[in-house]
């Protein structure tokens, strides 16, 4: 794929996800992009994927045009930035302007893949944490691969409203009301008395600049995600910690506690890891599945890409349970969590 092709494909894709924006923005970066600059050089020089399945290039540099904006560095560009309104000739000046200016600042930004800790996944956890619980009502040991910022780690902070009802928190930090279809979730009263999590390139919210990261790469036009991330990030004490996922999650599964679930958790994270990574996981987890009892069971709650692409962008949402390697279909989520199609009716 050429860099103009993978700004069109993913002004598309931002496009069908309810950004209008962004659809704008990376649509005149196809048509415009610097080539001959030194961010343009740097860019041509990638191998690989350079799609969001991969290194993600166009989400780089529109997240760290967004940066500048959020920090205030650069005004003239975010007075055509939403809520602004701008026509594609004032955007294109104003986004090449900023991209000579703060050439050296998004250098340094685009070494790093975007990192996005999207809280409105917290509804498809909430809703398969309680289906969990149905079969093991205990408190929760917590693990979660490819954290980020480790803002989905706090879900039982949230609360869910699905069809008038209320699920989660009584003081919930967000709440979260994404368009449901199918019976609600089960009732439940989930308890985590332990959590963690991994992540390559672990960011720490209550850190001023690594907030600055994970709010850049939301979407300028969709301040509500922005608006849930901040008061999300209020609630954060613990970072995750930094490693591989499967060598991180190898000791935690060998002296998970008795009378305990230990739940696994990863959202739109697997699916990036390498397939050796995804194999030696999946082995690892049956292996521990296979030990488990009723007293030490064994939950593995994933939301990730199914290669779906005949209907609305999404994820599948799955559920496994030990004993019994029981694995359950639960439905499909916007990537962003914007609506859930739930297929769980037990």
């Amino acid at each position: 794929m050429s860099l103009p092709d993978a700004f069109a494909a993913q002004a598309d894709t931002c496009t069908r996800m309810g950004s209008p924006f962004m659809g704008q923005l990376l649509s005149l970066l196809a048509a415009d992009w610097p080539a001959d600059s030194a961010l343009g050089r740097k860019f041509a020089a990638f191998n690989g994927d350079i799609g969001p399945a991969g290194h993600s290039l166009p989400l780089r540099i529109a997240g760290g045009l967004h940066a500048l904006v959020l920090s205030n560095a650069a005004p003239e560009l975010a007075a055509l930035y939403p809520p602004h309104s701008a026509t594609d000739d004032a955007l294109r000046a104003g986004v090449l302007a900023a991209l000579r200016t703060h050439e050296d600042f998004l250098l340094e930004w685009t070494e790093s893949p975007p990192q996005t800790n999207e809280v409105r996944r917290s509804a498809a956890l909430i809703a398969g944490a309680h289906v969990a619980l149905q079969h093991f009502d205990l408190p929760i040991h917590l693990s979660e691969l490819g954290a980020s910022g480790g803002l989905n780690l706090l879900w039982d902070q949230y609360a869910l409203e699905v069809g008038g009802a209320r699920f989660g928190a009584h003081k919930p930090a967000v709440v979260l009301s994404p368009d449901w279809t199918g019976a609600p979730p089960p009732t439940a009263r989930p308890v985590i008395v332990d959590r963690a999590g991994v992540d390559l390139n672990p960011l720490d919210p209550t850190h001023p600049d690594h907030l600055l990261r994970l709010t850049a790469y939301l979407w300028a036009d969709q301040p509500e995600r922005l608006a849930m991330t901040r008061a999300a990030a209020s609630r954060a004490k613990t970072p995750p910690q930094k490693g591989d996922a499967i060598d991180w999650l190898a000791p935690r599964l060998a002296d998970a506690p008795q009378g305990r679930l230990h739940l696994i958790q990863h959202t739109v994270a697997w699916q990036y890891f390498p397939e050796e990574v995804q194999a030696r996981g999946t082995a690892l987890i049956e292996a521990a599945g296979a030990q488990a009892t009723s007293q030490r069971p064994l939950a593995w709650l994933s939301m990730e890409t199914d290669g779906d692409t005949t209907g609305k962008i999404g994820a599948a949402l799955t559920l496994r349970l030990w004993p019994g390697d029981l694995t359950y279909d639960l439905g499909r989520a916007d990537f962003h969590g914007r609506w859930v199609n739930w297929a769980h009716t037990g």
